[in-house]
């Protein structure tokens, strides 16, 4: 009689092992699957920032492909292809997301930003017109103010200019840009002013200290700013003077200048020599 009762706890047993192991069966696939998305989050990341641009552009290619749902792999390959230099891919991929269901503010963004690199200044602008007033960020004015610059409505792009330092912790490359135009407007004091905020904020960026300059020697002072340069930075910054120099029809400081940066560079200055030598001529 105690058979049954024996046969009975043996089966529910098993039923509750095969459950158990079942069980533990999901468990550790949902790990497995958690561990993937991670790794793949660190390899996404890894791409989009030090990874070789080129082997960028074939993952996410591949990925996207392979998962046409997942939008975070087509914004991941629209970054790559502006990493590798192919501004038109990238927009018609910025395209497709930005006028998706999925498709978000900054992806139209992202979207006029391929443009511009395009010279589609219009296009842009009709892209930036898309998207809500409301939306509000430092990309979105940095874009705002080089559309107005290329417009030539310095008003909006100064105003646009100074919406965008002020939304940003690290603004030496707006007030670089800033600069340069007020450098083409030929408000050379104005540029002046921009360029040292720029260099203000990151001494270690060397197309400020050149365009700075260039500005002071376009109101024809050919002294070097006291501004933190290194023995080849000096010469470079010497040479872009002496050329500064030389458009502005005084010859004989530019040729001193260039002897000046062929003297401060630590190695053989070919372009300043060739200049000298072509004075001299």
């Amino acid at each position: 009689m105690r058979h049954p009762v024996f046969l009975a706890l043996c089966l529910t047993g098993t039923v509750a092992l095969a459950a158990c192991q079942k069980s533990s069966d999901a468990e550790v696939q949902r790990a497995l699957k958690s561990v993937n998305v991670i790794d793949e989050t660190n390899l996404n990341d890894i791409m989009l920032t030090v990874g070789d641009p080129d082997e960028a552009v074939a993952y996410f290619t591949k990925a996207s492909t392979e998962n046409p749902d997942r939008i975070d792999l087509k914004r991941g390959l629209g970054q790559s292809l502006i990493r590798a230099g192919r501004a038109a891919e990238a927009a018609t991929v910025w395209a497709s997301i930005a006028n998706s269901p999925q498709g978000q503010p900054e992806d139209r963004v992202a979207l006029a930003d391929a443009l511009i690199r395009q010279n589609e200044w219009e296009k842009a602008a009709a892209e930036l017109n898309r998207i809500p007033p409301t939306y509000e960020t430092f990309e979105r004015y940095r874009l705002e103010a080089m559309v107005a610059d290329s417009r030539k409505d310095w008003k909006r792009a100064d105003s646009f200019y100074e919406i965008a330092a002020g939304m940003t912790t690290k603004p030496a490359s707006i007030y670089n840009n800033w600069g340069f135009s007020k450098l083409s407007r030929q408000d050379f004091a104005g540029a002046e002013r921009l360029f040292v905020q720029a260099i203000t904020f990151d001494d270690s960026l060397f197309t400020a200290k050149n365009n700075l300059v260039m500005a002071r020697g376009a109101q024809r002072k050919y002294d070097l700013p006291v501004v933190p340069m290194n023995q080849t930075e000096k010469a470079e910054l010497l040479y872009t003077l002496a050329l500064t120099a030389i458009k502005k029809g005084d010859v004989a400081v530019g040729k001193a200048l260039l002897q000046d940066a062929i003297s401060t560079h630590p190695q053989h200055f070919e372009a300043a020599v060739r200049s000298l030598a072509a004075l001299e001529a």
